[in-house]
């Protein structure tokens, strides 16, 4: 059934049917394990890879690492926690190397997101430094290429 959460991964949006004939299970199978990983976290979403530049929406994104004190009997959990609540952060990281945490986050400008990190995120109690990356451009995201016409997979077989 792994080969179920390879093919989602990469297109969300195949039907039961078609996952069901690729892995020789009935749809009613495919349904109970998609609905079993959905309850047990394995399945966090389904998503839109959007390509905001082409579709003319302002959208910044940036790349935030942060050096942060962990509070002790917490560790990191208890901020990467209260990052992860800000509704403007995508993604919150626990890294090895000179940052303990990375997080992304949008914006409809720079200086929204440059407001963000002075006002609300560089005050929190045990954030000691923050490094702001700003995305100027996108050429692959989760293994799919940005900038070229999608490939009609229907058609390579």
């Amino acid at each position: 059934m792994e080969q179920i959460l390879k093919v989602l991964e990469t297109n969300a949006r195949t039907s039961l049917e078609e996952l069901a004939a690729m892995t020789g299970k009935t749809v009613q199978e495919v349904a109970a394990y998609m609905d079993e990983c959905e309850e047990k976290h394995i399945i966090n979403g389904y998503r839109t890879l959007v390509d905001w530049e082409r579709a003319g929406v302002a959208d910044v994104q940036a790349l935030i690492d942060l050096r942060v004190t962990p509070r002790r009997d917490f560790g990191f959990d208890e901020i990467a926690a209260r990052l992860a609540d800000f509704s403007e952060v995508d993604s919150v990281l626990l890294m090895s190397g000179g940052y303990d945490l990375s997080l992304t986050m949008r914006g409809k400008s720079f200086q929204e997101i440059a407001l963000f990190v002075a006002q609300r995120l560089s005050p929190l109690e045990g954030v000691l430094s923050t490094a702001t990356h700003f995305v100027l451009r996108t050429y692959k995201k989760d293994g799919v290429l940005y900038g070229k016409d999608p490939i009609d997979e229907r058609e390579c077989q």
